[in-house]
């Protein structure tokens, strides 16, 4: 099936504007074509069912040849004797064409591709296979690669799946890009064509399976209605060999089933169970199976009736053997309600408590799902120690492309380095080398299932994640889901060619900012392994390190007036050091060998302890906020030194984001300093932190129509205070007399856009306007909203050289809208070169 969209620019030759919607598979031409003038000019397909994977890598080689090459290519599925490319099961080319001499063994999913003959020959284990080799051939010319090839391509894992957390009612949980794909008003979403382009995003990168639906899963998605709605959702994947999965509410047979009782072991649950199962391979004859979150943050589990949860996870799995179906079981199980007064008490142990007594008891098609890091998709963890521990049990790895805990996609982090350093990570089962790569694809342990679960959240927005270079993520995932072996970097110069352009600034400075952003993001968001100091209590965006202590949530920094830190160790602490296999736990108990970038994760400080570095924790802190701060303001001339190579589209779209992230970088650093500076009582060495000479604060100002007000939290303000109308209706103004010297600058203004409301405001010079704009970031950006003045909400406009003499009158004014007060926090005159 071939979407609308794909249809229009196929048969008319119109190019799509550049929306960001075909993402990497824009098939643009490239100069150097004419390096493959001697490409057939026909397609054989072989063994191609209707609407099957090998009929769907025929379309999508002829759309692709046409884009890159300029070329039309006719299909066939018979041999003509004549060049061509054959694309085919290798059983079925074995069969017309007799053997290939391909180097090592197709297992399930791999390929086999040929530039190097007469013939293209793109052979696949299966079907699936044979689509995934097209795209490997489309993924090279598309770059301008003509150079002949031969080789097999396995992917790591046999389980490689996408997980959406969509809701029925079209909301996405996590979601920073619009409205669900799937989903509305509490069914299947009416227009599906979508979908299509999003399995052949999927397909193209390997992946083999989606799970459609929220962890936190509504059990009304197995009403009849709905079950019929997965079939027809299921059709338009089917052709890219991606196979659904849903999410279940373990709690369904009691919800909406009329039964009493959920207990898996209760006869009347396991029947029910088994009904809704054929029910659902009735609809959907190659479910994948299912995914279950039991026993956290409130869901239903078997815990409950004092079950373990691979009696849970069994009741499933033994309800879809017979149809060849599978069960993803979340080890994402833990208290939400632990005491913080017990310095014993650790969620990090969680996933070991609970699941290593049960090694070896869930059924052969259960696989565990097992986020990387102990603790929640922070911007810096330690693999998770379940890992090692589970040997006799099938396991996959989550990780998560939605940046949830990373910036909400409105912040640029390129999460392939992270992913690489946990999948490269040797945790020394047994003394023996068990890298988490080779653990996750079964090799490690020798066990029959295996993979890779990411959690994607694409939603309505044009370019699928709400921002042109969050996408990255998404391309990484799959490529390392393949191949985890690859490098980061050249994954993302990859993508960097198919999806904006072969320049070599283009590749150069996207390579620079993309390479350079998690580790930017982490100094200027939580370092030292203290995790991402962010609101957890509310949106996980701006920053509030102390919504991280003194709640039941457990992601704990520990930090009070002198210390700060975890203290994870056997002798002192948790004993969550002690869940690694020796060598590594060895590591992890000495505050000596323990790296630094974990040592706030492992080992509960002074904040006078000195680094590796030679500074101390404290000034590690602030040094480390400053500097990350100042590298995000390079990111803007970056990207704005790329303008005429990118469309204008995609070039001001990146370019708005890279501001706002500037601005809201700016906004960590000070929060976070300020925080620990007002707790600790240490002054920054530089004497940076609370000295800010170029600002004028808003609660200083001569106010008429606004008032001050005391922002919670209050490092979330500049001088802890901002200023808000005095009523939803008054218009307010802020003077001041400008004591700078004369000259030119630029005038930043630190205000808050609440959700609710969209203030106008207008500043002035001597009555001179300067800019005028409106609170509407809402309709721009897509983290999470927030109604309050906080870390969310803080934000930066800037206006670029303006002429001020000394003595001017500064003049802002305020006109509220709805719940927004047009409240402000500070204005800034910056010389030339400074940040503030």
């Amino acid at each position: 099936m071939i979407s609308f969209v794909t249809i229009v620019w196929l048969l008319l030759g119109i190019v799509a504007a550049e929306d960001g919607y075909r993402a990497w598979l824009r098939y643009a031409p490239v100069a150097s074509s004419g390096n493959y003038s001697s490409l057939p000019s026909s397609i054989v397909l072989l063994n191609a069912t209707r609407n099957g994977p090998v009929s769907t890598a025929g379309r999508e080689l002829q759309q692709g040849i046409r884009g890159i090459l300029g070329k039309r290519v006719d299909i066939n599925e018979t041999a003509t004797g004549s060049p061509a490319i054959i694309v085919g099961t290798a059983e079925a080319y074995k069969l017309v064409y007799g053997d290939f001499e391909e180097e090592g063994e197709l297992e399930e999913d791999g390929y086999y591709l040929s530039t190097e003959g007469r013939d293209i020959v793109i052979v696949g284990q299966n079907q699936r296979g044979a689509l995934y080799g097209a795209f490997d051939f489309l993924r090279r010319i598309g770059q301008g690669n003509f150079a002949p090839t031969s080789h097999v391509s396995n992917p790591h894992a046999p389980i490689r799946w996408s997980n959406e957390w969509d809701n029925l009612d079209g909301t996405i949980e996590r979601g920073y890009a619009g409205t669900s794909l799937f989903f509305q008003d509490g069914h299947r979403a009416t227009n599906l064509f979508r979908l299509t382009d999003y399995a052949r995003l999927l397909a193209s990168v390997g992946i083999n399976g989606i799970v459609i639906n929220n962890v936190n899963a509504n059990a009304s998605l197995l009403s009849p209605e709905n079950i019929q709605g997965l079939g027809s959702i299921a059709n338009t994947f089917r052709p890219y060999g991606v196979r659904l999965g849903i999410s279940l509410n373990f709690a369904s047979p009691q919800i909406i089933g009329g039964l009493n009782t959920f207990d898996p072991l209760d006869p009347k649950v396991i029947s029910w169970w088994s009904n809704i199962t054929d029910a659902l391979y009735a609809s959907v004859p190659d479910l994948a199976g299912y995914l279950v979150k039991a026993n956290s943050e409130g869901q239903p589990g078997p815990l409950t009736y004092n079950r373990t949860l691979a009696d849970g996870a069994n009741l499933f799995a033994k309800a879809v053997k017979p149809h060849g179906g599978i069960v993803m079981f979340r080890a994402f199980v833990y208290d939400h309600h632990i005491s913080p007064d017990n310095w014993k008490n650790d969620r990090a142990n969680a996933a070991v408590d609970f699941f290593k007594p049960l090694d070896g008891k869930f059924d052969d098609n259960v696989v565990v799902q097992i986020k990387y890091g102990p603790i929640d998709f922070q911007v810096r963890e330690p693999p998770s120690p379940l890992f090692s521990t589970l040997r006799k049990t099938n396991v996959a790895i989550e990780l998560q492309i939605t940046q949830e805990y990373l910036g909400h996609q409105d912040h640029l982090v390129y999460l392939g380095p992270l992913w690489k350093e946990i999948l490269e990570y040797d945790l020394r089962a047994d003394d023996r080398p068990s890298k988490v790569k080779d653990i996750v694809s079964s090799e490690r342990f020798g066990r029959p299932l295996g993979g890779f679960a990411g959690v994607v959240n694409v939603g309505s927005e044009n370019n699928w994640l709400g921002s042109h270079l969050a996408m990255s993520n998404l391309y990484a995932y799959g490529m390392l889901a393949w191949n985890p072996s690859l490098e980061p970097q050249d994954i993302l110069q990859d993508w960097i060619r198919l999806t904006f352009s072969s320049d070599p600034k283009v590749i150069d400075v996207i390579t620079e900012m993309s390479m350079k952003s998690w580790p930017v993001y982490e100094n200027y968001t939580g370092n030292l392994g203290i995790q991402t100091l962010t609101d957890i209590l509310y949106t996980h965006y701006g920053p509030n390190p102390a919504s991280q202590d003194n709640n039941g949530w457990g992601q704990w920094t520990r930090a009070n007036k002198h210390t700060i830190g975890m203290d994870r160790t056997v002798k002192n602490g948790t004993g969550n050091a002690g869940q690694y296999p020796p060598q590594i736990a060895s590591q992890f108990e000495n505050i000596e060998t323990t790296p630094d970038n974990l040592l706030l994760w492992f080992h509960h400080v002074p904040y006078t302890q000195v680094l590796k570095s030679g500074k101390t924790v404290i000034q590690h802190f602030y040094d480390a906020h400053y500097e990350g701060a100042a590298v995000a303001q390079t990111f803007v001339k970056l990207w704005e030194s790329l303008k005429g190579k990118v469309d204008k589209e995609r070039y001001e779209e990146v370019l708005f984001k890279q501001v706002y992230q500037a601005g809201h970088a700016l906004v960590w650093r000070d929060s976070i300093n300020q925080f620990y500076y007002n707790l600790s009582e240490i002054p920054d060495q530089a004497k940076r932190v609370g000295n800010h000479s170029y600002r004028i604060e808003a609660e200083k100002m001569i106010l008429n129509g606004y008032k001050t007000y005391g922002v919670n939290p209050f490092h979330t303000a500049s001088g802890y205070n901002a200023i808000v109308t005095t009523s939803n209706t008054t218009t307010g103004t802020a003077t001041a007399n400008i004591t700078f010297a004369s000259g030119t600058y630029d005038l930043a203004v630190n205000y808050y856009d609440l959700y609710g409301g969209k203030a106008d405001y207008e500043v002035s010079i001597n009555n001179r306007t300067v800019g005028k704009w409106a609170g509407d970031l809402e309709d721009k950006l897509g983290h999470a909203p927030s109604i309050y003045l906080d870390g969310h909400t803080a934000t930066r406009i800037t206006f670029k050289g303006v002429n001020v003499t000394r003595g001017d009158t500064l003049r802002i004014l305020g006109k509220p809208n709805g719940i927004e007060p047009a409240p402000l926090d500070y204005v800034s005159f910056l010389p030339p070169g400074i940040v503030d």
